[in-house]
């Protein structure tokens, strides 16, 4: 893949991506956003799905990005709509991570829900190499919890929003360093509104999407956070930038 900045050249996107400081903080794991978006900023075609949007170049990306991942976490809708099946890292990103010093244990998915309206049937939960972690609200009924208890476990927020800073610190405390959102935007949302999102890894799509898709995030507050972009990455046609948060001095 074709490297732009900061130098330009030909880079293997997992070694350059697992190459990256990403220091932890005492209390939660870095957070990486890892997102598709079209030049109009749709997030899904009209299918209701971002499968659409990329091809292999964003494939490969979006392996690199889930490459630096001890937990991937992800919205309860958005794992219904682009039908997940259990999460695993491949031999290949294990041995890469191992090369970089990165931890070669499988990667946690944990799966936000706040109704817990989720089935428990779930190819998600098939097989899964670790057992997924599904972070849900007081509005889940005791019978929704026994259901997905069944298959996975059940983190249970005492108000009627996940707390997103318990989710992190609970991550944490497990021995992530790295978690990385895969959305939805309303999630996205979620995680900007507490302040918790350490970098955005965005594809651009050369596309025109049209409709009413939601943006990367979709209802958080009106904000007005600087980013630096740490890399800039092309292949067939779409862009990859990172950026992350400037140095805290």
């Amino acid at each position: 893949m074709r490297q732009l900045f900061p130098e330009p050249g030909i880079v293997d996107p997992l070694a350059a991506y697992l190459a990256a400081d990403r220091p932890a903080g005492l209390d939660r794991p870095w957070v990486t956003v890892g997102m598709i978006t079209t030049l109009d900023g749709a997030t899904t075609t009209t299918s209701g799905t971002s499968g659409g949007l990329g091809g292999p170049a964003d494939a490969q990306l979006l392996r690199a990005v889930r490459g630096i991942a001890d937990a991937v976490i992800v919205g309860a809708r958005t794992v219904t709509a682009e039908d997940y099946g259990p999460l695993r890292h491949r031999d290949d990103i294990r041995q890469a991570r191992a090369a970089a010093g990165r931890s070669t244990e499988q990667p946690r998915l944990v799966i936000v829900s706040g109704s817990l309206d989720i089935d428990p049937g779930a190819r998600v939960f098939a097989d899964a190499p670790v057992r997924p972690l599904v972070c849900t609200t007081a509005r889940a009924t005791p019978e929704a919890v026994a259901a997905v208890g069944e298959v996975a476990e059940v983190f249970q927020s005492a108000s009627d929003r996940v707390d997103l800073h318990a989710v992190l610190t609970r991550l944490r405390h497990d021995g992530a360093s790295v978690v990385v959102s895969e959305g939805g935007p309303t999630l996205n949302g979620a995680l900007a509104d507490a302040g918790v999102v350490d970098e955005w890894c965005v594809t651009v799509a050369p596309l025109v999407a049209g409709g009413a898709s939601h943006r990367i995030v979709h209802g958080a507050e009106a904000r007005t956070d600087e980013l630096e972009l740490a890399s800039l990455l092309t292949e067939d046609g779409l862009v990859f930038g990172r950026w992350t948060r400037p140095a805290r001095g």
